[in-house]
This record gives C-alpha cells, structure tokens and sequence, in this order.
C-alpha cells in the first residue's frame, strides 16, 4: 500500500527565508547563547588505539567526559569513504524515492527513512534533520526490506562497515572492561555477548536559515551501551561538561565515542553517559553516520556484581533494555 507523501526537513529548508517559530529553540538552549566563547577551551580526548595506554586513557574519557575520540582504530579509509558515498546518494535521490523507506507509525516499525518534523519535544519544539535507520547486526535482527536499493553498493558498504564495528566494539568492550578491573570480556557479556545489536543511522542537517536559533539535536545521553559515530567534517556535535557545552573539534580519520546510558549503568557509575546535541550550519549540509550499540531487548542490564558493595551500593535498577528504552522514550520514571 503507497504511503502518503511525508514532509522532510530536507524539502522544507529548500524553500524557507526564516526559521518557522516550532524549530526556534528555547533561549536557554539557542546555540549563540549556549556555546562556549572562551580563548582555550579544553579539548575531547583523541586516543591512539595502538599506543601501550590506550586502555586507561580511554577509562579516564569515559569517566571525566564521556566520550573520546579513536585513532589507530583500524577501520579501512576505503570502507569510511564508501559508507558515506552511499549515504550521501541515498539523501541526494528524488525525494518520492526515499519516501519508498519511510517509517510508518502505523506499523509500529522503527527502521527506515524518517524526519524529525514528525514530532517535536514536550513544548512542541522540532530539530532540525532527517536521518535513515536500519539494524545492521545480528543477522536475525536485520530486516534488508528496508534497506535502500539505490544509490548502488548500498547493501555492500554497509555490511563492509558494520563488520568493522562489531571488532571494534568488542575491542573497545575489551578495554574498558579491564579498567574496571573485570575480566576483559564481563563487559561484552553484560550486553548480550554475540547477540548484541548494531543499528545503523545516517543523520542529514541540511542547511539552516537562522542557525544560532536551532538545533539538529536537541540534548540528550544514548540510550546505547555505547555510539561509534562518524562525522563529516562540517561542524556540529557539541558536548555538556561543567556546565558548559564545547565543540567537539573534526579530527581527520577519527572515529567519535559517546559512551551510552547502559555501560553507565553497567559501571555503576564510574563511566558516564555523555550529555551532548548537534548544531546545525546556514551554509553547509552536515551529516554523521553513528552505530549504536544495543543488548538484545530481553536482556536484562545492572550494575556489575563485582562494582557494587557496601561503600558502592547499586546506583540504577536492574532491568530489560525493552523496558529501559520503553521508559525513556516515553519519559518514564525509571
């Protein structure tokens, strides 16, 4: 059955002169008024995967920031270049095509191609950006239907890349385990082990009339173990730390970690889900392409039973992420 025709932030930035008053963001968090201005701002971590303190480095971003960046991760140029190549096609077809992937609220289907213009935030505010939206891994959870037949080579550059994911999650699992003085697999094993989930996304910002006004994000932490995110190099994911939100400057060939609600629940604490939101430019389209890292729905997360006694009692309940990312969506007390 034809779907009808959705709007697309895509679409409506084509044909605008202002911002429409729903994606005016509250003044409190207007980017021209929220952005750190000062002379040295402090700087996300980049951490070389290959160098001998890479492992506690990483730790210490998790605990202090929530999130680093990687290099020395491993993941070929080619397989980067290609993911994008596809990505950037997918968003450059006639808009009719990438309506063939929309999600339907109908169906209760949460993959596909989608636009935030669908729903705004509880005071009715709306982000700026459309993105697509597939799981990626394991095979069972991997539905192709919805993935896109054109630009060609789609289906080949995504799996390309997502192989490369699943090795570098369980390597990045590996080391922050450790630090924590666990076994280096205790932490893969909390998630779900090999049936852990991989959903793949691809983030579109067009150009934004009065982009001091809005945002493409608006703040929030993952609800994901942990987001492998790769950006282009057009500016716009910004992060919270005492009270500040800073830049999270394009280092060439990097790959972005935000660390998710889950491992800081894992942790009981010690490592943190990272606050952060993305900004949007009046010139120039951004787009990221973030891989989140999910436990199977029925599986159930907590703080390790090594990271809680009588001086660290349990800060976060035990339960299945179905009902953790339920909650959270719904803004639920948890």
């Amino acid at each position: 059955m034809a779907r009808a025709a959705a709007q697309s932030v895509q679409a409506l930035a084509s044909s605008l002169g202002a911002l429409p008053p729903e994606f005016v963001r509250p003044e409190h968090e207007q980017p021209r008024a929220t952005t750190f201005r000062g002379a040295a701002p402090p700087e996300i971590p980049v951490v070389d995967m290959s160098s001998p303190d890479a492992g506690r480095r990483m730790a210490e971003a998790a605990a202090e920031w929530g999130i680093f960046q990687v290099t020395g991760h491993g993941v070929p140029a080619e397989a980067v270049a290609e993911l994008q190549r596809v990505g950037r096609g997918f968003f450059a077809l006639p808009q009719e095509e990438k309506q063939r992937y929309a999600m339907d609220p109908g169906d209760g289907r949460t993959e596909g191609y989608g636009s935030t213009l669908r729903k705004g935030d509880l005071e009715g505010k709306k982000a700026w950006a459309d993105f697509l939206f597939h799981n990626v891994a394991p095979p069972a959870a991997v539905n192709h239907a919805v993935w896109p037949e054109s630009p060609a080579g789609y289906r080949e550059a995504n799996e390309a890349y997502c192989g490369h994911m699943v090795r570098l999650t369980h390597e990045l699992f590996g080391r922050l385990s450790a630090e924590l003085g666990l076994e280096e697999g205790a932490m893969a094993e909390a998630f779900g082990g090999d049936d852990v989930v991989l959903l793949q996304k691809i983030n579109f910002y067009p150009p934004c009339p009065q982009p001091e006004l809005a945002l493409g994000l608006a703040p929030h932490t993952d609800m994901s173990t942990l987001t492998v995110l790769l950006p282009d190099e057009v500016q716009g994911l910004q992060v919270f730390k005492d009270g500040c939100w800073y830049d999270v400057n394009y280092v060439p060939g990097a790959l972005i970690i935000h660390i998710g609600d889950q491992i800081e629940i894992m942790s009981n604490g010690r490592y943190k889900a990272v606050l952060h939101r993305t900004t949007v430019s009046r010139e120039k389209t951004r787009m990221s392409w973030p891989v989140f890292v999910e436990p199977p729905p029925e599986h159930v997360v907590g703080p390790h039973p090594q990271l809680v006694a009588d001086e660290s009692p349990a800060k976060y309940k035990a339960k299945k992420f179905k009902d953790y990312k339920y909650c959270k969506i719904n803004k639920l007390p948890q």
